[in-house]
């Protein structure tokens, strides 16, 4: 397998945004009252505003995956939540044949390494309360929790906040 990670072409975006909702489907039927918040939200094109970086993850030069980070004082969530002092990483969608095989890590490792290029001192990111492989992940990756930080789109939905200080 050979694995690259690469910041998005503007040509790119809309298979992009079809792959993520793609990637994201399977949580209709575990989050009903959520999924059309939750899919306006995967396809907003937030992800085109300035500072905003894409990544794409190519295997074999086909897209299997793809990130968003936002940067520090950007609203990356359409008024939810107050802007952080630090890059908030979103979005995060690996395509179901490419699972496994540590591509959403080498994506958010790429977003964590770009923070600390750019001199961040954290980097932050949330994720549902149902997302079990993605809490996981982070926490693998030494992401801790922020739950003051935690919003709730539905009353039976907890988005929570995670941080990795980067000077640790």
């Amino acid at each position: 397998m050979s694995l690259s990670i690469r910041q998005a072409r503007p040509e790119e975006m809309l298979s992009i945004r079809s792959a993520r909702l793609h990637a994201y489907e399977p949580y209709a039927a575990v989050q009903p009252d959520n999924w059309e918040d939750l899919r306006q939200s995967i396809l907003s094109t937030s992800d085109q505003d300035e500072n905003v970086l894409v990544l794409v993850a190519e295997v074999d030069h086909q897209l299997a995956g793809s990130v968003v980070l936002y940067p520090a004082q950007q609203d990356a969530y359409d008024g939810r939540l107050a802007a952080l002092p630090y890059p908030e990483i979103r979005m995060l969608a690996v395509s179901e044949g490419y699972r496994k095989q540590g591509i959403g890590e080498a994506l958010v490792k790429a977003c964590v390494e770009c923070a600390r290029s750019r001199g961040e001192h954290a980097v932050g990111l949330h994720t549902g309360s149902f997302m079990e492989s993605a809490l996981r992940l982070y926490s693998r990756l030494g992401f801790r929790r922020v739950p003051e930080l935690d919003f709730h789109p539905t009353p039976d939905v907890t988005v929570m906040a995670f941080r990795l200080n980067l000077a640790e």
